[in-house]
């Protein structure tokens, strides 16, 4: 039964993967929009 333990292995890492990247695109976004409210209080 190795290659269950191996596809939810290869399932918890396509999770995480996934959910790290739409975190850094949430990160970019929050910057971008912090950064174009400093920009238009000038």
């Amino acid at each position: 039964m190795w290659y269950f333990s191996w596809i939810l292995g290869v399932g918890l890492a396509c999770s995480f993967a996934i959910l790290n990247a739409m975190w850094f695109e949430m990160r970019e976004d929050r910057r971008h929009a912090q950064e174009s409210r400093s920009a238009t209080k000038r």
